[in-house]
């Protein structure tokens, strides 16, 4: 069997070093001591796990890599004095006590505290202190303090960890607006009333209990939180369901149900952003397509803009406008999550787009598709380069010096991201910047080959340049890299937009956080935007933003990112949400005009703030309420909004089911 030093050994190796930390006390402490006296006996053979583990009273020891982060990232010295709150068993005491000259250690469970005492005592480790209490409140007898660390997620940083830093100390801790999802920050005090703060990327820690952090319920104590959305009733519900019930335009079958209403509200709009709550509903999908076709077959719409890679979505677009052009160097729509478009409702809406381009007088009349989105490093990479062999080998050449400082990332950019951020690697930006810079300087002699080749290559380089931000944003932030992946989605719906020409009109397909008006919800005040809100201020009434919402059935999620899709049921919709108020209309399925509304008083009914669902590719209803709700004005989001009271699972695609199209078909993988 192997030792647990030697799994101590291998963990410092393949799980702190390997992903940036640099710091040899950091490392030296890490590969002392021992976890598994840290965790319950029976979870000792997992102790050095890359992951979080159950400790007792229902926390968590932290995954190591996020110890040794947290304590880089405060710059641990042999003379600093530290406190830790939220020590839980007492591991990240123990690793810091091999780094700082004395740790002060804080848990709000007094068994927890116990034991961490106990078994901190049983390595002989001297220069650590555990008591129990609120570590919400710090510990002001023993401040100021060179380094703060705080092992739990609070809605802010309390103030009172910030009076009890010294001067150029260092306090790293978890915040977030729910309990269990939040981003690391590190603060750093510059003077008696002068504090620096910086992200350091998404967290995931139990909450911060404690008179500045969250009650022992979940709910927020801190005085600087955000009210809670408004609590509804039980009569109040049935109030508000009846006025919504006399305000709707009811759907019974999604191909049948007459959508003139629906057109005549959008009007001139030339943008129309189409949401959905989940990405693994086949009724959203399938009345998203029947409203595309609508606005395609009756308002001369001529682009259909997805929330999917540049080059993936590239390989519809051939498709359905009958196009040339190579393979991409992965298959489309390979890579996590498969089924999000590569399922049956978006197939079927592919064939009648094909068929509708196949009856268009010119190739000018046909409708695009576009994806929007940034993660296609790779593929987007293989295009430009491919394209430039064809056009300008010399180009090409220099392409591939250039992109060649991304390999061998290419197949893994969150691994560049992380060595970028850490200093292991210098990062490519001046590359992909440079790359973009010369192709766009031969515009003019590019564009007189092919246009729709040029601007193909143009995209996927602004692709390149993005995606190398991003992927370097995202440890610093969950806002920063939010922020720009939704603002490259717009600048490239706004690119598309100009190249189609004057007469242009988009349709949008993305999920609700991404279509509704950030400004109307709680994304807004974290700082957030998106593409619904970016629509607006550009297009004003011009842009017409659709929900859609569902109370309870099925959808296709994963219960974790890269693990397999599985079809999970959607539970009942929260008594405090504006699902809960649409379930208690009765009535199935339903067109709820927001911006002009049918019956009188709706949206001042609806305006106050509630809570609303989102679920993307990840779903996990056990932890539904803080990993899946947000609070948001409905009508300030919307324009209209679309219920399924109870909906069904989209039918992913599987390889044998694409037999026997051609070779150029989209999904034939």
């Amino acid at each position: 069997m192997v030792s647990f030093a030697d799994q101590r050994e291998a963990m410092v190796r393949k799980q702190i070093a390997s992903r940036g930390i640099g710091d040899e006390a950091v490392l030296r402490a890490m590969r002392t001591v021992p976890r598994e006296a840290f965790v319950p006996g029976w979870l000792h053979e997992f102790a050095y796990e890359d992951s979080p583990l159950p400790i007792e009273e229902g926390q968590t020891i932290s995954q190591p890599y996020i110890v040794a982060l947290m304590i880089e990232a405060a710059g641990v010295g042999p003379a600093d004095r530290v406190l830790e709150v939220g020590c839980g068993s007492g591991y990240a005491s123990a690793v810091l006590s091999r780094v700082a000259r004395k740790v002060y250690a804080i848990e709000w469970h007094r068994s927890l505290a116990d034991l961490a005492r106990q078994r901190i005592r049983s390595l002989g480790y001297d220069n650590v202190v555990v008591v129990q209490g609120d570590g919400s409140r710090g510990w002001a007898d023993e401040a100021p303090f060179d380094v703060i660390i705080v092992s739990a997620g609070g809605p802010d940083v309390p103030h009172s960890l910030l009076e009890q830093l010294a001067i150029g100390g260092r306090l790293v801790i978890p915040v977030g607006a729910e309990p269990r999802t939040q981003t690391l920050l590190r603060v750093t005090r510059k003077g008696e009333h002068d504090y620096e703060r910086e992200s350091l990327g998404r967290v995931q820690f139990v909450p911060l209990v404690g008179s500045e952090g969250w009650s022992a319920d979940g709910l927020p104590l801190a005085p600087h939180r955000a009210p809670r959305p408004l609590r509804v009733p039980a009569p109040q519900r049935e109030r508000l369901g009846a006025i919504i019930a006399e305000s709707c335009e009811v759907i019974g079958d999604i191909e049948r149900v007459p959508l003139e209403g629906l057109l005549d509200r959008i009007g001139g709009a030339r943008i129309v952003l189409i949401g959905e709550a989940t990405h693994g509903t086949s009724e959203f999908y399938r009345m998203r397509a029947r409203i595309t076709r609508e606005l395609i077959d009756h308002r001369a719409f001529n682009i259909v803009a997805i929330e999917g890679d540049w080059p993936d979505v590239a390989m519809i677009d051939r498709h359905v406008r009958g196009r040339s052009g190579p393979p991409l160097r992965e298959p489309p729509f390979a890579r996590f999550p498969t089924w999000m478009w590569r399922n049956r409702e978006t197939q079927d809406f592919v064939d009648w787009l094909a068929q509708h381009n196949r009856a268009a007088a010119s190739r000018d009349e046909q409708v695009s598709v576009c994806g929007l989105d940034l993660y296609s490093l790779n593929n987007s990479i293989g295009a430009v380069l491919e394209y430039l062999e064809r056009v300008d080998p010399a180009a090409a050449s220099a392409a591939r010096v250039r992109y060649g400082c991304f390999s061998p990332w290419e197949m893994d950019p969150a691994t560049y991201g992380r060595a970028t951020v850490s200093g292991a690697l210098p990062g490519c930006e001046r590359e992909a910047v440079a790359m973009l810079t010369s192709l766009l300087s031969r515009r003019m002699d590019y564009l007189a080959r092919d246009g729709e080749d040029f601007f193909d290559a143009q995209r996927n380089a602004t692709v390149i340049r993005e995606a190398e931000r991003y992927y370097r944003v995202m440890y610093y932030g969950s806002r920063e890299s939010w922020n720009l992946r939704d603002r490259h989605m717009f600048d490239t719906l706004e690119a598309v937009l100009a190249h189609r020409g004057e007469g242009a009109r988009a349709v949008v397909w993305a999920h609700n956080s991404h279509v509704g008006d950030a400004s109307a919800t709680e994304m807004g005040a974290r700082g957030e935007i998106n593409i619904g809100q970016l629509a607006r201020q550009t297009f004003g009434p011009g842009a017409f933003n659709i929900g859609m919402g569902t109370d309870h059935g099925a959808v296709a999620a994963a219960a974790n990112w890269d693990e397999p899709m599985r079809i999970m049921s959607v539970r009942p919709a929260h008594e405090d949400s504006y699902e809960r108020l649409c379930h208690e209309t009765g009535v199935g399925a339903f067109l709820l005009p927001l911006r002009r509304p049918l019956g009188s008083g709706l949206r001042e009914a609806l305006l106050p703030p509630r809570l609303e669902r989102a679920i993307g590719v990840i779903y996990r209803p056990e932890t539904e309420l803080p990993s899946h709700y947000f609070q948001a004005s409905l009508p300030a989001q919307f324009d209209e909004y679309i219920w399924f009271d109870e909906t069904a699972a989209v039918k992913p695609l599987r390889s044998h089911e694409a037999a026997g199209v051609p070779e150029t078909y989209p999904f034939a993988m």
